[in-house]
């Protein structure tokens, strides 16, 4: 049940990144589950682990990492388009 919940977090941190930046990450739902997966763990290993923890995901690192997920896939996106 904890899985479950982990990736309900990281989803939910994806899509609010997407919100944030105004920008959709391919995939959708699946899509925001991974850019929030990774995007906590990048933000933890850059910030470190403080903030508000849900799910065993630091809040606050994991939506800044994220935010850099998000914004490197609509980059590398916009490239590929051109």
């Amino acid at each position: 049940m904890s899985f479950i919940f982990y990736l309900i977090v990281g989803g939910i941190i994806g899509w609010i990144a997407g919100l944030i930046l105004g920008k959709d990450i391919p995939g959708g739902v699946i899509g925001n589950i991974i850019a929030g997966i990774i995007g906590a763990w990048l933000g933890g290993v850059i910030l470190g682990d403080f903030g508000p923890h849900i799910a065993g995901i630091a809040l606050v690192p994991a939506l800044i990492g994220s935010i850099i997920i998000v914004l490197i896939v609509s980059l590398i996106l916009k490239a590929i388009k051109k």
